[in-house]
């Protein structure tokens, strides 16, 4: 097992984080006070990029890797060990602002970066800290991007830590599903709907057949697995044959293995369509997310470094139990992560807000900006910050983390991990 200096490591981790915490509340606020939604966070690039140059020992490239709002910070030690990464969010969403506390995401992981760095230089620890700032979570896959461009495998990257607000009870091992949408298009032909219909083939019917094949669908999938969708262009007029309809369709499962599954399920109920009508059909994904693994060993640390902070909003030490409440059916980037090296995101209760409905939601973007959501992110930062120094000093906590995500890529991805 691993080193247990937990409160030897978390006074030092407490005192840096609450120090970093106090000069990092105007960003936090400027934020959340001018939210920018995916591949526009202009703004809070360049607040965090500034906030992180100043910070000693910090080495920081501003939009890498052709993304305009992505960036990379990094603290090496000088000598060869763990490469522990933490990853920041920021965008936010249509309408309602930082209605999903991304804010509040960034605040986590730029104060339990820094933190760990802090008291990783005060041990003398080998290794290296990168902080990542990833853009378009909520829509456009930025980690994805980052992924593809080679931005982890360039830093050697054993590890990665990120955290997500939510009202649910605070919990270590959150898991997500996995998500995959996609654009249907069927193509008939017109003609007039009264004097010669049977000259043409109806595209709308085709589509509505394929809507009805998934309603009936969804009486028998497995449970977790959600299948969304809405009709973007039903016809032109009543009295024409309608040569184009087409719409949104999201598909979400517990693993990528029944993602996929449920996938090709969905998209035969639409290949229906088109055979029932003689129309033709085109299906083009839009974007996907794998579902998030959250990693044991990291986990149960996490909840030791947290639960040593006080009892207030302490979470489960049992991590099966402590699995299931933190389940949610939302999906995220963070997920495709969770397939490329071991991550965990803990999630962390706030305030609802007025009306009471969690994140996406006007009240929660209220929430999100008070100081006592701010406070409770700088307490798991605390947590992440544990993780990433007992990763640096220890190498035998390392291989258990490395040896329990191999486990758990052969259960969710069917097959060896990468």
């Amino acid at each position: 097992m691993q080193i247990d200096n937990t409160t030897e490591a978390l006074g030092e981790i407490s005192q840096a984080a609450d120090a970093i915490g106090a000069d990092f509340w105007p960003v936090n606020k400027r934020i959340h006070d001018n939210p920018e939604l995916a591949w526009h966070e202009y703004i809070a690039h360049d607040t965090l990029t500034t906030f992180m140059e100043a910070q000693p020992g910090w080495t920081v490239k501003r939009s890498v890797y052709g993304l305009e709002t992505a960036w990379i910070a990094e603290f090496d030690s000088g000598r060869p060990g763990a490469v522990v990464s933490f990853n920041a969010e920021y965008d936010s969403l249509p309408g309602i602002g930082h209605a999903c506390g991304h804010n509040l995401i960034a605040t986590a992981s730029v104060v339990g970066a820094v933190a760990a760095a802090q008291v990783a230089a005060s041990k003398k620890l080998p290794g290296k800290i990168v902080l990542y700032g990833t853009p378009a979570e909520e829509n456009g896959g930025g980690k994805i991007k980052l992924i593809e461009a080679g931005a982890y495998t360039d830093y050697n990257v054993d590890l990665n830590l990120i955290s997500h607000p939510n009202i649910q009870p605070t919990a270590a091992r959150m898991g997500t599903t996995g998500i995959s949408s996609f654009k249907v298009e069927y193509f008939g032909v017109p003609a007039h709907a009264a004097a010669n219909p049977w000259l043409g083939i109806n595209a709308l019917d085709a589509l509505v057949q394929g809507y009805n094949n998934l309603s009936m669908l969804r009486q028998q999938t497995m449970p977790g697995e959600i299948i969304q969708g809405h009709i973007t262009h039903g016809g032109d007029a009543s009295n024409i044959i309608h040569k184009y309809a087409a719409g949104m369709f999201t598909v979400r499962a517990d693993s990528n293995h029944r993602l996929e599954i449920l996938r090709e399920q969905v998209e035969k109920c639409f290949l229906a369509g088109a055979l029932a009508t003689g129309a033709k059909l085109k299906i083009n994904t839009v974007g996907a997310y794998k579902n998030h693994v959250s990693n044991g060993p990291m986990a149960d640390v996490f909840t030791r470094y947290y639960n040593n902070l006080g009892k207030d909003y302490a979470i489960s030490t049992d991590a099966d139990k402590d699995a299931t409440n933190g389940k949610t059916q939302a999906s995220t980037d963070q997920g495709d992560i969770s397939y490329a090296m071991p991550s965990i995101s803990p999630m962390y209760e706030i305030e609802a807000g007025e009306g009471g409905q969690g994140p996406h939601n006007p009240g929660f973007t209220a929430s999100a900006g008070t100081k006592v959501s701010y406070d409770r992110a700088l307490r798991v930062a605390k947590g992440l910050a544990g993780v990433a120094v007992d990763a640096l000093r220890d190498e035998r906590f390392l291989g258990e983390i490395k040896s329990s995500w191999k486990q758990d890529m052969e259960k969710f991805n069917g097959g060896s991990a990468a």
